[in-house]
């Protein structure tokens, strides 16, 4: 199954991505000054997936990659695939796995495994 994962960048805007079951970025969505706005979008892609506009774009090396938008608005972008057949398995990977997918939230930047220094001293 796919994941959501929202994530801060640098500027201190937010962002999200879907990866796939294997950890990998399928697509990455636009960047949002709040974080309940990449709640938002991913509602909207999880629950319209089917009715989301599609967009398959070739870079100039020949990479394929798509855009998801609604009315005109590119929400996601795709990671680039350096075939057509992988492009036509990341699309179906997305059909299949983002309406189950969960959200994970990782913008807090709150490091959830502990130091290794920790785990030693309190084992001693």
């Amino acid at each position: 199954m796919g994941m959501f994962v929202i994530s801060k960048r640098d500027n201190g805007d937010f962002k999200f991505t879907f990866n796939s079951r294997r950890g990998k970025t399928i697509f990455t969505g636009m960047a949002c000054k709040e974080k309940e706005f990449c709640h938002l979008m991913i509602a909207e892609i999880r629950e319209n997936i089917a009715t989301l506009v599609l967009t398959k774009n070739k870079t100039a090396a020949g990479k394929y990659f798509f855009r998801l938008s609604k009315d005109g608005l590119v929400i996601a972008t795709s990671r680039k695939y350096g075939s057509e057949y992988a492009y036509g398995k990341g699309i179906d990977e997305v059909m299949k796995y983002v309406p189950p997918a969960d959200t994970l939230d990782f913008s807090e930047n709150e490091f959830v495994f502990p130091d290794a220094e920790e785990v030693f001293s309190e084992a001693e």
